[in-house]
């Protein structure tokens, strides 16, 4: 009997072991499924576009209107490159399509250069000195004041472009770099705010070490606290000057010569300029592609380190 009960329980010993060893069916998850393929969807709408304008920087403007819907480049080429940088003949960019005018995108290049170039190395300079003012100084109203800062936030920049222009018109700085750099060029609210809130969480107990050493205000700020923020300073300055570089309004209003003319703006005229009755499309998504490049690639080099910033800089 004892022997019958022991192989009784060795066996269902032994099927609960199997039972145990067998790997447990995953269910299948619906929800996360679901999930993925809308964030598949999201980032091939996303980057369709980039797609569609490389499909159309490749193609010729004559093949384009033939077979519109086409997926690849129609009768793949350089030569729109070629007309937007201004290596082919008049008779060669109209044979394609494009328009015979001469474009010269090298000046409106270093024009946009010049104009984000100052307006960010001011607006990362200025910010910096109010932001530490704003976080670690102490002078009567500072609050009030930052609360007024923080309240230019909601006033759209359309609101303030007819009393600069005006202001930049009595300056005698119509169609000048100068005319197009100093409205932005001091500080924003944005900026501010932004190393404000990076400034706040550095250690007080750093500055007032170096004060018993004998430092003043300017050089825990120099050699202290902005070496301590290389981070966030980088993160603002690229932010900044996407946002210069992106810029059409006031640029348009400023400057209307070939020696002040952006590249926003100049693409806009390079649109119509169009004799043969329709735009010369595949250059101007050349054109378009050229000048998104600088930014493409400040954004590869310092994507991660601006998301960084930004979410540490809203933690307390």
């Amino acid at each position: 009997m004892s022997t019958s009960t022991t192989s009784a329980t060795t066996g269902s010993s032994a099927v609960a072991t199997r039972g145990a060893n067998e790997p447990a069916k995953k269910k299948v998850n619906v929800g996360r499924i679901l999930a993925w393929a809308l964030l598949i969807l999201a980032i091939i709408a996303t980057l369709f576009p980039f797609y569609w304008m490389l499909r159309t920087a490749f193609s010729t403007s004559k093949s384009l209107f033939a077979n519109p819907t086409s997926l690849l480049p129609v009768d793949p080429t350089l030569g729109a490159f070629k007309r937007v940088l201004g290596l082919s003949t008049v008779a060669e960019a109209q044979a394609e399509g494009g328009s015979g005018a001469s474009v010269n995108f090298l000046l409106y290049l270093r024009n946009s250069i010049l104009y984000s170039g100052i307006v960010t190395i001011g607006q990362v300079f200025f910010c910096s000195l109010a932001a530490y003012a704003f976080a670690r100084l102490s002078w009567p109203g500072r609050d009030k004041v930052f609360v007024l800062f923080l309240g230019a936030l909601m006033v759209p920049p359309i609101f303030t472009s007819l009393p600069n222009f005006i202001l930049i018109k009595n300056l005698g700085l119509l169609n000048t770099i100068p005319g197009l750099v100093l409205p932005s060029l001091l500080m924003t609210p944005f900026a501010i705010f932004f190393l404000r809130q990076f400034f706040l969480g550095i250690n007080k107990e750093i500055e007032e070490a170096a004060s018993i050493d004998g430092a003043n205000v300017w050089t825990s700020f120099f050699r202290i606290i902005l070496p301590m923020s290389v981070a966030p300073i980088t993160t603002l300055a690229v932010l900044t000057f996407i946002a210069a570089w992106n810029d059409y309004f006031w640029p348009l209003l400023i400057g209307n010569t070939e020696s002040s003319k952006v590249l926003t703006v100049a693409l806009g005229v390079f649109r119509s300029q169009s004799p043969q009755g329709s735009p010369d499309w595949a250059g101007l998504m050349a054109a378009a592609l050229i000048a998104a490049l600088p930014l493409l690639i400040l954004f590869a080099i310092f994507g991660k380190k601006v998301v960084n910033s930004i979410g540490f800089s809203g933690m307390k």
